[in-house]
């Protein structure tokens, strides 16, 4: 099977002249290699004809092992003795002291698919700071590993504006970071100078493991790419008192509590009916966040076919049961004095619906025009079929 060819690889081979010179900044961690696992950084810097001289690390840390919520301190890349600027601690953007150090930005980070996926947030704002600085953006695209046909959840709202949700989009978007990058810089009137060189053979219907890539984790909580596929629904978990199996060697893929029984969870979820999905139970012990260092019954997550597996509702699904079987010990979690769950879905309806007890199928999409709005005037920042 031939493989997609990444952004980064086409650059190399057919845009090599128009960064040959120029002082090079690069927004990358682990992840950010070819489609032969070659780090992208070292290739750049070890080029005859280029001129690396910054990088510029995500959330997670420029080696992507930092833990969620944990912020980044500056740091120096040890291979190329190069300053490695964090863009999740102090900054959220690239200030305009380093980006005097460059003359072309370089971004190249793999995606999950999903608006509180916060490599997106990091993309909006350096498309923001460059713009300021009239520094060229070229973004080296990647795969949507969720697939680019199906989009999904509620459109952010303004007001649930946050590093989680940084856009009015939907919760699966269905786009890839080149795509969203000429969305975004159109849309929020961001005005930078803007190139993204989009892949080989990727199709809109692929998801990542028809792509011939190899899965490196873009962050420590997304080691494989079936964790990916969960991620969507458990991700929600994170807006609540439980464990979404953070510090354990399948993150999103469990979830559970102290005071949870796993049997009668078990039942209660696969009551449900939802198609695609089978849960199990689980016992887990957590190394970090919520829970840490207790024992945890609860569920994993199994996904027996994804064309009938609706993330969305499941993530909707599993706060329903929760909310019902655990009303004394299950709480949602705040953020300030705003809910994260709220920050996640971009909206507060879901949560007031639950409460309310609201029918799950009744919350799948508050928002159907928001939606048919952004499905038209994403059209034409569309780079594959």
């Amino acid at each position: 099977m031939s493989r997609v060819l990444l952004g980064n690889e086409v650059l190399l081979r057919v845009h090599l002249d128009e960064i040959q010179g120029k002082r090079l900044g690069l927004v990358a961690n682990a992840a950010s290699v070819t489609g032969d696992l070659e780090p992208i950084h070292i290739i750049l810097y070890k080029h005859p004809k280029l001129v690396l001289t910054t990088l510029f690390s995500p959330e997670h840390g420029f080696q992507g092992a930092v833990q969620d919520a944990l912020p980044v301190p500056d740091a120096k890349d040890p291979a190329t003795n190069l300053p490695v600027f964090s863009l999740y601690g102090k900054a959220k953007a690239p200030t305009p002291k380093q980006l005097k150090r460059i003359d072309v930005l370089l971004f190249d980070l793999q995606d999950a698919g999903l608006r509180f996926y916060t490599y997106l947030s990091t993309l909006y704002y350096c498309l923001q700071a460059c713009a300021r600085a009239r520094v060229p953006v070229i973004v080296l695209d990647r795969p949507n590993p969720l697939n680019g046909a199906r989009i999904q959840g509620p459109v952010l709202q303004s007001r649930f504006s946050s590093f989680v949700g940084i856009a009015q989009l939907p919760l699966r978007h269905g786009m890839t970071l080149g795509e969203l990058a000429l969305y975004l810089n159109a849309v929020q009137a961001f005005r930078a100078k803007l190139k993204a060189i989009p892949m080989k053979g990727w199709m809109r219907e692929m998801w990542f493991d028809q792509t011939g890539l190899k899965w490196v984790p873009p962050s420590p909580n997304l080691p494989m790419f079936r964790t990916a596929l969960v991620y969507p629904a458990t991700c929600l978990i994170e807006g609540t008192n439980l464990s979404e199996g953070r510090g354990t060697p399948k993150p999103f893929e469990q979830f559970g509590a102290p005071w949870v029984d796993p049997a009668g969870l078990t039942y209660a979820l696969n009551a449900l009916g939802l198609g695609g999905i089978r849960f199990n139970p689980a016992t887990f012990t957590p190394t970090c966040d919520k829970h840490r260092g207790r024992i945890c019954f609860g569920v994993e997550l199994e996904v027996t076919d994804r064309k009938l597996y609706d993330p969305m509702a499941t993530g909707v699904g599993l706060l329903k049961i929760l909310l019902k079987t655990y009303p004394d010990k299950f709480s949602w979690r705040k953020e300030g004095r705003r809910y994260f769950i709220d920050l996640l879905l971009g909206t507060d309806l879901v949560r007031k619906g639950l409460e309310a007890g609201v029918a799950v199928s009744g919350l799948r999409d508050p928002e159907a025009a928001a939606t048919r709005r952004f499905l038209e005037r994403r059209k034409k920042f569309l780079l594959y079929k």
